[in-house]
């Protein structure tokens, strides 16, 4: 992207007050983006994290405010939080003398396919992909009915690429249509299985509940900067070799996506 004088990125995640491994991917990512010195100011917040969301528009002196949410996918947070929060009514917000762009979150955009490829094949080195079932994991709530749309999107995008024997979408709760990764030995026709976790930070459920739910683990776990769930690929369970990766949102491409998701914005206001 071309150098953007007077115009500011706000990354917005979600935070956790008791996971310590939520917001660093959001930090890092405004740390990367801002040594590129495209824009003036790159800063981020957080719901559950300080800088506070309600805060931090009070922080930005630039005139024009990109705010990106760094979600994986449009939902409860997205639609209704942080709108609520930063008081958006729009994709454009006019207030303060400040024009603020809304984007969509990084996660529905469509390079992340090729980031959830490369995180695939890092997790199960050497392994025919034509030999192999691939499980996308989303979270799934009854909050919002969009928020396993991300999941189910990527997952249709590489199954048209035949690359995979299969590719399948899963959520850890509930979700109507979306099959759960509790069940992912029964749903996979493949002796190989790779997992790979759709989701922004590897918190408390891509190293605790997911792993349970997998059944390499029979009780929650550590954290994920305690935890060593990812140094014991593969895994031999219900006669397949599993092979679990770690959060997709914390690969050195997100800076990328974001920045594709900016210039679409971009494109759209111009």
């Amino acid at each position: 992207m071309e150098k953007r004088p007077g115009t500011a990125l706000l990354l917005v995640g979600h935070g956790s007050t008791t996971n310590p491994d939520s917001s660093p991917p959001t930090r890092r990512l405004a740390e990367e983006i801002g040594a590129m010195n495209i824009f003036d100011e790159v800063r981020c917040c957080f719901w559950k994290e300080e800088p506070h969301l309600h805060k931090a528009l009070q922080e930005v002196s630039s005139h024009d405010v990109f705010i990106v949410p760094n979600f994986i996918s449009e939902g409860y947070f997205t639609q209704t939080v942080i709108p609520r929060e930063m008081a958006l009514n729009g994709p454009i917000t006019l207030r303060d003398g400040k024009t603020l762009y809304y984007c969509k979150p990084v996660g529905s955009h469509p390079s992340m396919t090729s980031l959830l490829l490369k995180r695939a094949a890092e997790t199960a080195p050497g392994v025919n992909p034509l030999e192999t079932s691939l499980l996308l994991v989303g979270h799934g709530t009854s909050l919002n009915n969009k928020s396993s749309d991300a999941v189910k999107k990527q997952a249709s995008l590489i199954a048209s690429l035949g690359l995979y024997a299969e590719v399948l979408p899963c959520t850890m709760e509930p979700m109507d249509e979306v099959p759960l990764i509790s069940d992912w030995a029964s749903l996979t026709s493949q002796r190989n299985v790779v997992v790979i976790p759709f989701f922004i930070s590897d918190g408390l459920h891509s190293y605790q509940d997911i792993p349970v739910l997998l059944g390499l683990r029979e009780e929650i776990g550590p954290a994920a900067s305690e935890s060593d769930v990812f140094k014991h690929n593969p895994h031999h369970l219900q006669g397949k070799i599993l092979f679990y990766g770690s959060a997709i949102g914390t690969d050195p491409g997100m800076a990328d996506v974001v920045l594709d998701q900016l210039q679409e914005a971009l494109n759209t206001v111009s």
